[in-house]
């Protein structure tokens, strides 16, 4: 469908159902990847290595985290151009982030290798422990320059209209990375580093293979001979700051933990913060998913001064977060066994027993969870990237890290709890932001 008519013509309602649940199991199916990821590798290759996949993939993500920034950042700037129908510079903040993305990735990459092994050493790993964290993720790290591609070029798909080709390209990548880590693992039995390769091997077919449309100039977005400026770049880095931010933060809130859990109750205590980040790996995807595939649509509405339509829009979006957010909450509380043995192959009575108790604290997040992520793609959406920053900061360090602290007499059960802690009072801040940039939220349409 031709965006435009998209964004600006069919009904808020419908648009929903058009975009964000396409949206949600794309973004779900690009995830899967991760949940397969931890299902094979604690099947096959059992807790030790399991628990070396949890320590090394907060470096995978910040492995990824300046693409993200890249690609979330132009897909602002490039949905308000096209709102404002200047074509020519949608086009040229594209070319410049594919490019951009591409460099970051291998530099990220070259460096991340190089400094891999000092920094698992860093988190009190020791022995064959270390040693697969490091192999994990170094085969990410030689991968990186182009497999950082995908997530920015499910965004441009979108902007561009092919909204179902972006779902059915990632439900693919899952699909490819599940067949391929169950031959490397179940019947090569190589070992960690080959669950990286199937997945890196995924990601890069898929990566080529979202290029297509716009090499061959079907897109609505076409690659033109990059012309960099440092307003478009400034722009680009504000828009992609939230979630950069959120990125970053939310690793070294991560590996901060990790390392706290290595020393308090060790490989099985990493494992059982690995499965709580897995359940909310299935989740968090199906919430950004719907509320990044909207952004186009909000962008493009905002940059044509149609704000009661902006409006519209976000009443849908938050309103079926805050569904998801409640069944999930619902789902783990009720199945917090079930959920632990799909993760580790015959647990013993101790470590299913804490990981339950896990679970059922972890599920407490989710009952505000979902008003400060809506709240964050609004105001990202709608050009207000320091409010933004602001819940995602919240979100991801500060309030994580304080709660650290202030939880630290219940050992292992304030950690559990420090998750909807910070739900709380990131919810609690998206509230005093929203009512604070009524006045400029609730402005009358142009024209």
């Amino acid at each position: 469908m031709d965006p435009k008519v998209l964004f600006a013509k069919t009904p808020p309602v419908k648009l929903f159902f058009t975009a964000a649940l396409p949206g949600s199991v794309s973004m779900l199916a690009s995830a899967l990847y991760q949940l397969l990821d931890g299902l094979f590798v604690g099947q096959f290759l059992g807790s030790t290595s399991f628990a070396a996949l949890n320590l090394a993939m907060p470096f995978v993500i910040i492995n990824f985290a300046l693409a993200d920034l890249i690609g979330v950042g132009a897909a602002v700037p490039i949905s308000i151009a096209l709102g404002r129908r200047d074509e020519k510079e949608a086009n040229n903040i594209f070319s410049c982030a594919c490019l951009l993305i591409v460099t970051t990735g291998a530099l990220i990459g070259a460096a991340l290798y190089l400094a891999a092994p000092a920094l698992i050493a860093m988190m009190g790993a020791e022995g064959d422990f270390a040693a697969q964290a490091v192999q994990y993720l170094r085969v990410y790290c030689l991968a990186s320059p182009v497999t950082t591609m995908v997530f920015a070029a499910d965004n441009f798909l979108r902007i561009s209209g092919f909204i179902r080709g972006s779902m059915a390209l990632n439900l693919f990548m899952s699909v490819l990375s599940a067949v391929t880590e169950f031959l490397f693992l179940g019947v090569f039995h190589w070992g960690i580093w080959g669950a990286a390769l199937a997945t890196c091997g995924s990601m890069f077919v898929c990566a080529l293979l979202a290029m297509v449309p716009f090499v061959l100039g079907r897109a609505q977005l076409r690659f033109v001979r990059p012309r960099f400026r440092a307003s478009m770049f400034r722009q680009i880095v504000t828009c992609g700051a939230p979630n950069f931010l959120n990125n970053i933060a939310g690793r070294i809130t991560s590996i901060l933990l990790n390392a706290i859990l290595v020393r308090l109750g060790g490989e099985a205590a990493v494992s059982i913060y690995g499965i709580l980040m897995y359940v909310d790996g299935f989740i968090q995807p199906l919430l950004y998913g719907m509320c990044d595939s909207l952004q186009p649509a909000v962008g493009f509405n905002w940059g044509a001064g149609k704000f009661s339509r902006v409006r519209a829009i976000e009443k849908c979006c938050f309103a079926a977060s805050a569904l998801i957010s409640l069944l999930s909450f619902g789902v783990i509380l009720l199945c917090p066994e079930q959920i632990t043995r799909i993760f580790v192959q015959s647990p013993a009575g101790e470590m299913l027993q804490s990981t339950v108790g896990a679970l059922r604290l972890f599920a407490l997040t989710y009952v505000t969870r979902w008003f400060s992520f809506a709240t964050q793609s609004y105001m990202l959406a709608v050009e207000k990237p320091l409010p933004a920053s602001l819940i995602s900061m919240g979100t991801a360090l500060v309030f994580p890290v304080a709660l650290i602290a202030a939880l630290w007499p219940l050992g292992l059960t304030g950690i559990w709890l420090n998750f909807a802690g910070t739900a709380l009072l990131s919810g609690l801040l998206a509230l005093g932001t929203l009512f604070k940039l009524r006045p400029q939220l609730g402005r009358p349409d142009l024209g």
